[in-house]
């Protein structure tokens, strides 16, 4: 087997420095339960020599007591992958090369890589703080889980992203025959020449300061694991996840308006359980925002509404993003969901900057950005993205703001 092929899915030396240095344990596997590479720390936590694990079964890697239910919840993630953290409230256990259990901590991603599917561990060997617990007993303090969950995603969108662009350069607005047809045609070139020239002018900006502190950080990493000046590590770890973030939320972004555009985007309607729906938001969501924020949410439990799931999820986000880059550390974004008279509505509150009053008239207008931003990152795209999914559903987005004193804005959708 190549092992170097899994390491040409990134074909940037920084995120090839970035595999070889992580802090932590990363396997490959694919379908099948079978490691297609691990990184040099995968193979030291588990006692393995250089590319010793490349071919064994993941299985292989565990007690033998769970190896039979192992197989079945891998045979579940394939089908339905998703980011994950394993072991939330109970202990994992995995077995080294010389029969020796450990403790780990381990979180899923996946990619697919021609059309199959590749499932990456992020693994970390915590049997030093096991040792601590241990030894601190009923300690109300827990350790600081410093675990990074660099998504191997970038790539695959920057691809999906450059795609976007190329086909929107290769648009040609056909020509139409009468007078008012071929004025509409010229206009509908103009905005697609500005939009592409404003697409590239934000990505290339937008893209190089956190890329260079994902390189920076990646560097400083190893040198201060070596030192073993592990708040300095955590430091730059939390730096590479919030680089990666907003790189993703750009990208985001910029798909999802590509997809808009191209008129690409399918209504699929199906019965949606609000309560379940909305844990999956707040599970996904808090841990992206700032220090001390909170999500308060409000809404009947027993709430069953028939919508599209995945355009609503792609509203919240936007909104939710919003509420929290533009609101003070330690403050509460409250979430309200309720039917009435045949609608679904939502909103979302915050305690934010708010919007000043000459800027509202533009707030849905794409690329815009409200005068009080300042620093705040960000492409002036979600608002805009927001306003066409709910028209999407049929809905509309209206919003309440004072500056300096936050704002609400609520979507209403018929069910």
């Amino acid at each position: 087997m190549d092992v170097s092929a899994p390491l040409s899915l990134v074909t940037d030396d920084a995120f090839r420095e970035i595999f070889q240095s992580m802090s932590e344990g990363i396997l490959m596997v694919d379908e099948s339960g079978k490691i297609v590479i691990a990184n040099p720390i995968g193979e030291q936590i588990f006692g393995y020599d250089k590319n010793e694990l490349t071919g064994v079964m993941l299985e292989n890697l565990l007690p033998e007591r769970f190896r039979g239910r192992h197989v079945n919840f891998r045979k579940g993630f394939n089908e339905h992958p998703e980011p994950r953290r394993m072991g939330f409230g109970r202990d994992l256990t995995a077995l080294r090369k010389n029969g020796v259990e450990f403790p780990v901590e381990i979180s899923l991603s996946y990619t697919k890589v021609q059309g199959k599917l590749l499932v990456m561990a992020f693994i970390s060997d915590i049997s030093q703080r096991k040792k601590a617990e241990d030894a601190l007993k009923r300690s109300e303090e827990q350790l600081i889980i410093y675990a990074a969950e660099l998504e191997k995603k970038v790539q695959s969108r920057t691809e999906a992203l450059h795609k976007t662009i190329q086909k929107l350069e290769n648009e040609v607005t056909e020509r139409k025959r009468a007078e008012e047809e071929a004025r509409g045609a010229l206009e509908k070139e103009r905005e697609l020449n500005e939009l592409k020239t404003k697409f590239v002018s934000i990505a290339s900006h937008e893209f190089r300061t956190p890329l260079s502190a994902v390189l920076s950080s990646a560097s400083l990493i190893n040198q201060y694991n070596e030192r073993g000046e592990k708040d300095k590590v955590d430091k730059h770890v939390q730096r590479i996840k919030s680089s990666v973030n907003h790189l993703t939320s750009i990208l985001n972004d910029f798909l999802s308006l590509g997809k808009l555009e191209e008129g690409v985007i399918d209504i699929n309607k199906d019965s949606l359980k609000l309560r379940d729906f909305i844990d999956s938001i707040r599970e996904e969501m808090s841990p992206l925002l700032k220090q001390g924020q909170q999500l308060a949410v409000e809404f009947d439990s027993e709430t069953e509404i028939y919508s599209d799931a995945r355009i609503l999820r792609n509203i919240l986000f936007n909104l939710i993003s919003n509420a929290s880059k533009y609101s003070p550390e330690q403050k509460t974004i409250l979430l309200k969901f309720e039917k009435r008279n045949g609608a679904f509505i939502l909103s979302v509150q915050d305690e934010g900057i708010g919007i000043p009053e000459e800027d509202q008239k533009h707030l849905f207008d794409r690329f815009f950005r409200a005068s009080n931003s300042g620093n705040v990152q960000g492409t002036g795209l979600g608002l805009n993205i927001v306003k066409r999914y709910a028209e999407l559903l049929g809905g509309i987005i209206t919003f309440q703001s004072n500056s300096g004193k936050g704002s609400i804005f609520t979507v209403t959708v018929p069910i």
